[in-house]
């Protein structure tokens, strides 16, 4: 009897309807930039200049990262919700990006599934979609492997490629912050994409409940934690619109996993120091009903998740307000969280 790939386990009929949902997706995303190319190979992004082009650039420099959801997928799989997963995988690379004071143009991603599943395949894509709208991106590709050696049956992973572009004059890489700058906290949306195995391993021991309502929560455990991960770029390009990159804006660092000392003392000079004080932002419900529940000690709350700020602007003491009037537009809550200081290279948290 003869073997097919189907007797495998991927079914290329089911694979071709799948898809059939992305290609609108994608299009929905596509700015000026894009280069169409049918059925082809690989995505086409034009860098040069235009007068169609909302900016162009004299020295431009790529700059790109890669990141993935982790374990939160295991929370969404969990609770049978997929549309959100996607907006969270656009905003780990993007808000890393972001960093540098990059415009975002385009996003690739990668999807793993262990067999073919159209209607997830698409509710996941759509919220890749939905993120890099949201962040002015193009998807201009991506992949969609299925492996069923790799993957059991409802399991999948995914991963993403953002690309942006900065004027190289205008790069900010943290190598102007001084003594006496100021620290201006971003609220993020919940725990974001990091920490998810601890929260998972709480979940469990205490014997929770993803779809069941908490009332301190406003909603259902689930729900709270698969909130998306908070998109910084529009935000944060408003400020560097009104207050210049380098000039007064010396430090941007994206609150992922390590908390707020390990991903600040990424970008800070050797001479200098940086004191947060924790009483200057309101810690959402979410993260001390976490930590009640695993009896987590709260230095290392603040060393595994971000605790309520996101994102993190460097500055002069002189564009705090106007950097404030610009977050402000956004609906984004912000507080000045922290100063720079003389001193050996560190992060304290007081």
């Amino acid at each position: 009897m003869a073997v097919s790939y189907k007797d495998a386990g991927v079914d290329l009929d089911l694979y071709e309807q799948a898809m059939g949902k992305l290609p609108s997706l994608m299009q929905r995303t596509f700015t000026p930039r894009v280069m169409r190319l049918n059925d082809g190979f690989a995505g086409l992004f034009r860098l040069g200049s235009s007068k169609k082009f909302a900016r162009n650039y004299r020295d431009p420099v790529l700059v790109s990262g890669t990141d993935g959801v982790g374990t939160k997928i295991k929370v969404a799989i969990a609770s049978k919700q997929y549309d959100t997963v996607g907006i969270d995988l656009v905003g780990m690379c993007v808000n890393d990006c972001l960093c540098l004071g990059a415009e975002p143009l385009f996003f690739l991603d990668y999807l793993a599934l262990g067999k073919d599943d159209p209607e997830l395949i698409g509710q996941l894509v759509a919220g890749v979609a939905n993120g890099c709208e949201q962040t002015g991106m193009a998807l201009i590709g991506g992949e969609t492997a299925i492996m069923p050696d790799m993957y059991s049956a409802g399991d999948f992973d995914m991963a993403g490629f953002c690309v942006g572009v900065v004027e190289r004059k205008q790069l900010i890489d943290g190598s102007d912050i001084a003594p006496g700058d100021v620290l201006i906290g971003l609220a993020s949306s919940g725990f974001h994409s990091n920490g998810f195995s601890l929260i998972r391993k709480v979940v469990k021991d205490a014997k929770l409940k993803y779809d069941k309502q908490v009332p301190e929560l406003g909603t259902t455990l689930g729900a709270a934690l698969l909130e998306p991960t908070r998109l910084y770029v529009k935000c944060v390009q408003d400020v560097l619109s009104h207050c210049k990159p380098k000039t007064t804006v010396h430090g941007l660092a994206h609150i992922t996993g390590g908390g707020l000392a390990d991903n600040i003392v990424r970008i800070l000079p050797d001479n200098v120091r940086v004191e947060i004080d924790r009483s200057t932002w309101q810690r959402p419900a979410l993260f001390d009903f976490i930590q009640q529940h695993g009896e987590i000690d709260a230095d290392e709350m603040y060393r595994v998740f971000n605790m309520g700020i996101g994102f993190v602007l460097i500055l002069k003491p002189k564009a705090v307000d106007k950097a404030l009037h610009a977050i402000c537009r956004h609906h984004i809550a912000a507080s000045v969280i922290g100063r720079v200081v003389e001193g050996e290279k560190a992060v304290v948290l007081t």
